[in-house]
Order: C-alpha cells, then sequence, then structure tokens
C-alpha cells in the first residue's frame, strides 16, 4: 500500500485517539482497506473493531458507511465521534422526517465522514437516491455473524446486503466484522461476499484480561449479594433468563439499596431507554437484563458480568461475557449454574418455530453451552476450542485453573456409568441412567424392565442428582457424547472405552471463589469522580471522556504538566485540549504520590494483565529485593509492589511488613490513625511529620 497512506492513519491514531500503536490486527486490517481489498476481521470483544474502520473513514475520500443491527449501538458510536470533534451521523426509525430530511442534505453536503444505517434501510427507495449524490469509499458490516444462519444472532435483514453490494453503482471496499464467529460462520461470510480465506484476518478470541468462573451449586442470591457488595464502586450487568427473573433481582436489589435499573422487552421503549442512559452515565451502577440488552452498548468501563442463569449458546455466552472490561482492565465474568437453567432454556426452545436442523443445531448448541459449566478443563481454552482456536495455553485464573484441594479418581464411578450406558445399548438419556444406577424404584424402570440391568444399583450411596452431574462431567470431557435432539441419548465415545480397559483414569476436582478487586487509590477515585463530574456537566458517557484504563494511567504516573498528560495512553490532541487543564488541577493535589522515577518519562503499557503476580512480588521481597528493585524489574510502580506485598500478607504470607518501619515512625502512625480513622490515608499522612511515607503507614496499618 502507499507509505503515506498508512502514515496518515498512524496520525490520526495518535493525535484523535492517543494511542501510539495499533493492537494486534488492526494494522493488517487497515492496510488492506485502505488497499481497496475485501477483508472479514474476526477480534474479540474490546479488541479494538471501530478502529478498523473509523481510521480509514478519516483516511479515504468520500463517505464510509457502517451497517449496523441495533440503533442503540449506532447512537453509542456516533456519540463517541463527536465527542472526538469526528463528524458522523445515524438514520435510523428514530428520526422525524424533519431530522432525516436535514442529515440527508448535510451527507449530500459531505458533511459527514460516517454513516450508521441499519440493514433494513438498504433497499428503501430514499436511501437509494441519496447514495446516487454521494462517493461511499467503504462499506463497514458491523456484527456480521448475523449473516448466517449458523450464528447465534442470525437476523434475515443482513442476509440482504450481499445482493445490494453487487447492485452498488461503483466498486466499493468491503469490511465485514465479527467477535464471534465459529469455523462455519466463516466460511459462510466468505461465500456471501465473496472474500478470498487470504483476506481474512483473525487476531483469535482470547480475552486475556477477563477471569472466567462457574458456580455451580450455590446460593444464587446469597452469592450474588456477597459478590454485588464487595464491588460497590464497579459497574455491571446481570444477564437473567426471563423477564420475571429480571424484575425480580432488580426489586431485591433495590430493596437492599443498590444503584440497579431493570432492562427487558416487556418494558416499553422509554423506560428502556432510561435504565440504559442511567447505566451508561454511571448514574446506577447495575443493570439487570435478559441477553435483550448489551449488544448494542459500547460502555467501556464495565467491570463484571454476572450470569445469573445459563444463556443457551457459548456464543452468546462469551458476547454478554465479553460487554465486561471492553477498555482491557481486569474484569470478572462470573455464570451461576442450575441443572433448572438447563430446563428452562429446553422448554423456551421447544416452544420455537424452528426448522428440524436449526432445532437440532440449537438443541447442540444448549448442550455445548451446559458442557462449558461442567468441563474440568481451563474455561478460556474450552471457548477458543470452540470458535476453533485451539490451545495449550491455560489463562491460569479461572475457577478451574485455580482449582484447590486434591484430584479425586473417579476411574471407577466413570466405569460404572459407562458399563451402564453399554448394558443398554445406549437407548437411554442422562436420567435414566442416573436412576438406574443409584437404584431407583421409579415405575418407569419396572416396565422397561431396566431394573434387572446389572449396573442397577451399582451407585446406591450416591444420590440421584450426583451421579447426573457427575455424568454432565464426563459429557463435558467427551467420555460420552450425547445425541443432539430435545431428549438426547447418550454414547459412549473412544475416550470412555480408554478408560474400561484400564488405559485412561478420571479424575474430578474442585474450585476456589473468585478473588476479590483490589481496592482502588485515592488518585483514581478523585479523578473518576472529577470524570463523572464533566461527563454531568458535557451530558455524554463517563466512558467516552476518558476509559479506566486511561485514569489507572494516570493515577500511576501522576502526570503534572500538559506534555505529560498528553504521553498518557488515551489521551490524543483533542482531548487534552478539551480535559488537560482540569484533570491537571485535581492531579497536582497528589504531587507528593508521583514516583520519582517516571516524572520524565511515562512509557506506554501493552495493557498486559498483572493480576496474579502479587505472590510472585511477595517470594521476590522475601528472597532479599528492595522496593526499588522490584519495580524496575517487575516494570510497576512503587504503589503496586507496597499493594502486592500487602494482600500476600493479608492472605497468610509471612511478610512482616511492619519490620520495616520504625518503632517511634510506628508510634506516631497509630496515634494518628485514632485521632482521624483509617478509611482514607490521605488524612493520616496530612497530620504527621514529612518523614514518615506512605509506605510506612500502609506496612504500619497492613492496608
Amino acid at each position: 500500500m502507499e507509505k503515506n497512506k498508512l502514515q496518515a492513519a498512524q496520525k490520526k491514531l495518535k493525535a484523535i485517539y492517543g494511542y501510539d500503536a495499533f493492537r494486534e490486527g488492526q494494522q493488517s486490517i487497515i492496510e488492506q482497506v485502505l488497499d481497496g481489498i475485501d477483508t472479514i476481521g474476526i477480534m474479540p470483544t474490546g479488541g479494538g473493531k471501530s478502529l478498523c474502520y473509523q481510521i480509514p473513514a478519516l483516511v479515504l475520500p468520500g463517505v464510509t458507511l457502517v451497517i449496523s443491527p441495533l440503533i442503540s449501538l449506532m447512537k453509542d458510536q456516533v456519540d463517541a465521534l463527536n465527542e472526538l470533534d469526528i463528524p458522523a451521523t445515524y438514520l435510523n426509525s428514530t428520526l422525524s422526517s424533519n431530522e432525516e430530511r436535514i442529515r440527508h442534505s448535510r451527507i449530500k453536503e459531505g458533511f459527514y465522514k460516517l454513516v450508521y444505517v441499519a440493514p433494513e434501510r438498504l433497499g428503501h427507495p430514499t436511501f437509494q437516491q441519496l447514495l446516487q449524490h454521494i462517493s461511499l469509499s467503504l462499506v463497514a458490516i458491523d456484527e456480521a455473524h448475523c449473516m448466517s444462519q449458523w450464528g447465534h444472532d442470525f437476523r434475515p435483514s443482513y442476509l440482504s446486503i450481499s445482493s445490494w453490494l453487487e447492485h452498488l453503482p461503483q466498486r466499493v471496499t468491503v469490511l465485514a466484522l465479527t467477535a464471534t464467529a465459529t469455523t462455519q460462520v466463516c466460511k459462510d461470510l466468505q461465500q456471501f461476499l465473496h472474500i478470498e480465506e487470504q483476506y481474512v484476518i483473525s487476531t483469535g478470541f482470547e480475552r486475556s484480561n477477563l477471569t472466567f468462573q462457574v458456580k455451580k451449586g450455590v446460593n444464587k442470591k446469597k452469592f450474588m449479594f456477597s459478590f454485588l457488595a464487595a464491588r460497590k464502586n464497579e459497574s455491571g450487568i446481570i444477564y437473567a433468563s426471563t423477564r420475571k427473573e429480571v424484575e425480580q433481582i432488580y426489586h431485591e436489589l433495590q430493596s437492599k439499596g443498590f444503584e440497579v435499573a431493570p432492562y427487558h422487552g416487556g418494558m416499553n421503549e422509554q423506560e428502556r431507554s432510561k435504565g440504559q442512559e442511567a447505566f451508561i452515565h454511571d448514574e446506577v451502577k447495575i443493570i439487570v437484563a435478559t441477553n435483550a440488552f448489551g449488544m448494542g452498548i459500547d460502555k467501556s468501563n464495565v467491570r463484571f458480568v454476572l450470569h445469573y442463569n445459563l444463556p443457551r449458546t457459548v456464543e452468546a455466552y462469551y458476547q454478554e461475557a465479553g460487554r465486561a472490561g471492553r477498555d482491557g482492565e481486569d474484569s470478572d465474568c462470573v455464570l451461576l449454574f442450575s441443572p433448572q437453567d438447563v430446563r428452562t432454556q429446553t422448554f423456551l426452545l421447544e416452544q420455537s418455530d424452528r426448522s428440524n436442523d436449526r432445532q437440532e443445531m440449537e438443541f447442540k448448541k444448549l448442550q455445548q453451552m451446559t458442557a462449558f459449566c461442567h468441563t474440568e478443563r481451563c474455561l478460556q481454552q474450552y471457548i477458543l476450542s470452540y470458535f476453533g482456536d485451539d490451545t495449550d495455553k491455560t489463562c491460569g485464573k479461572c475457577s478451574n485453573c485455580v482449582q484447590t484441594g486434591e484430584k479425586i479418581d473417579r476411574t471407577k464411578e466413570a466405569q460404572m456409568v459407562f458399563s451402564c450406558v453399554k448394558r443398554v445399548r445406549e437407548r437411554f438419556g442422562k436420567t435414566i441412567i442416573a436412576q438406574i444406577l443409584v437404584g431407583s424404584t421409579n415405575q418407569k424402570l419396572k416396565q422397561l424392565k431396566l431394573t434387572n440391568v446389572t449396573t442397577y444399583g451399582l451407585m446406591s450411596d450416591w444420590t440421584q442428582k450426583d451421579v447426573a452431574e457427575f455424568i454432565d462431567i464426563l459429557m463435558a470431557e467427551e467420555y460420552l457424547r450425547p445425541t443432539g435432539t430435545s431428549y438426547p441419548t447418550i454414547q459412549l465415545t473412544e475416550k470412555a472405552v480408554q478408560v474400561l480397559t484400564g488405559e485412561v483414569s478420571v479424575h474430578v476436582t474442585q474450585a476456589l471463589a473468585p478473588d476479590e478487586p483490589e481496592e482502588q487509590d485515592d488518585v483514581f477515585e478523585a479523578l473518576r469522580q472529577l470524570r463523572k463530574q464533566l461527563s454531568t456537566e458535557n451530558n455524554v458517557p463517563p466512558y467516552m471522556i476518558f476509559s479506566d484504563r486511561t485514569l489507572k494511567e494516570m493515577s500511576r504516573y501522576i502526570p503534572l504538566t500538559l506534555d505529560e498528560f498528553s504521553s498518557i495512553s488515551g489521551v490524543g490532541e483533542q482531548k487534552k485540549e478539551k480535559y488537560g487543564l482540569t484533570f491537571l488541577e485535581v492531579l497536582n493535589q497528589f504531587e507528593n504520590d508521583k514516583p520519582a522515577e517516571r516524572e520524565i518519562v511515562m512509557p506506554k503499557r501493552n495493557g498486559s494483565s498483572k493480576k496474579g503476580k502479587y505472590l510472585e512480588t511477595a517470594e521476590r521481597f522475601q528472597n532479599g529485593e528492595t522496593i526499588a528493585e522490584l519495580v524496575e524489574a517487575l516494570a510497576l510502580t512503587d504503589q503496586t509492589i507496597v499493594k502486592h506485598l500487602l494482600r500476600a500478607e493479608q492472605e497468610g504470607v509471612e511478610l512482616n511488613l511492619k519490620q520495616y518501619v520504625e518503632d517511634e515512625k510506628q508510634q506516631l502512625i497509630m496515634q494518628a490513625a485514632e485521632e482521624v480513622g483509617t478509611e482514607r490515608l490521605k488524612p493520616i499522612k496530612e497530620i504527621l511529620p514529612e518523614h514518615i511515607t506512605y509506605h510506612d503507614i500502609r506496612f504500619t496499618l497492613g492496608k
């Protein structure tokens, strides 16, 4: 491609968005698009897909048309672009005829660089006329998996896109983008859009900043309340399967004082919009929703997604869970599983009016989602494998990777299950198999003469529920294969045969509870309060001003001049001019906390997660490395090092941090703490002599 086009793209990236370099995959996609090559881009949620067409739109002549499935998605993206002073608009059913006429006129005048439309609008005569007056340079298809009937969110209106493209009067470059394309869906997109495999760019599906947890057999309400109580300042989404469940959870949380809003299809559009806006603007911290919510939400600072019920497919789960941590910061995705959820989803499927092939595929997808809840594998690894992105690497932090306790050998019990399946010639499902094994007196077993099977009662010391859950684990680990119908029977796989012959053993473990998030520091909290104030004054969502990630980098390096401020990732020229002095006023209050070694040069971070490093920090500290040496070796701030050490000590690592503070200092610190309390450290520091540092205070108080 022309070198000056790429240079122009890189300049736009820095000046407008405040980033020094493209993320993985972005540059390759942008280069192909700027070369006029039709491209499919597959990137995880939060991977920066929108930049792949926004940057080319600013470099190429003419208009970029963005085809988007949801009105809320269009509005969010256009608001974010306008906040960056990029001329963009949308055409959809929310506009009055007069508003639409004005926008048509401005589009013809060439005022807008990006125009967002729904696929249903492409065939409208007025829109067809509009196209004759503008020069299209790029058509971007967002959420492109909606084109495939094998995708989890197939939309018939998307099928018209390929025909519409073929009938355009001029040749236009096409970019199709998605985060959840299985191998089959990707092949469909290639076929519909006539794009060769060499022009498909996939960065993989891994979201390394997300921690996945599956909780089975817990009291859901009790878990939810304690989980949310530990995250009072964080934004999050709770997904439930039905409108009734959403309303129930919403009212219970509201009665306990949580800032919460509901969202489901039974509410009118005004009510849904009100709740969504309150959530986006951080006026409420939590939104409880059915899966109707979120596809169009571009909110970057969602710190957790809690699935109260089981989603129907792995694609839907990963897309919904992926709404957490879009800014790259560590976030939690927790799924609360109960067998009743499977029955609910099965009932909903049975009520649908689908073709037999489609119905069978939907049941298979539900079985794969259920298997995710029972797998012993790394949860991230399971998801990646589902999307054809096989890897031996484990995430090291999901609820399976951080299991505790010895693995229990269940080979003997597995052999009993497999023998039972074999004895009944693979003709029955999980429930009947479990009933046979526990020796149930169920009348149906007697009618089918299954009480005569030699495996009858072999696991009589187990409950039927426990055997059924054990069978779920065996299916998740592919020892057993369910048939793809609404009443699946169970078949043995080759792996099961190897267990029966004694070649392979079966082990089962238990998982640890999720970590609670680390307490935020004073600087970050002050910046977050300022961001909320500015968002109210400017009537824009807080994350559109700066992401959590950008605020956290500010709190780590504490820039004190406009030059230092502009070196923070996510601060472009426009935002520096608009917000720079206001943020510096707050940051200058924390001048004493600024890390001395980073005052001049504040290097960019690549976004790699530091979660889970605190034990390594503690071990190195025990081995004699000083805080200054650890800062250098681990590329962390001294404040983060201290947090790691304190966390390790709180969790039982013998560090005795108090010994590093002189007795006289300890005495003064304790007196100050008694006087002003220990809720915040700054008031303690202010009444102490200058030679006593924040490190001294933290080591003495253990916080």
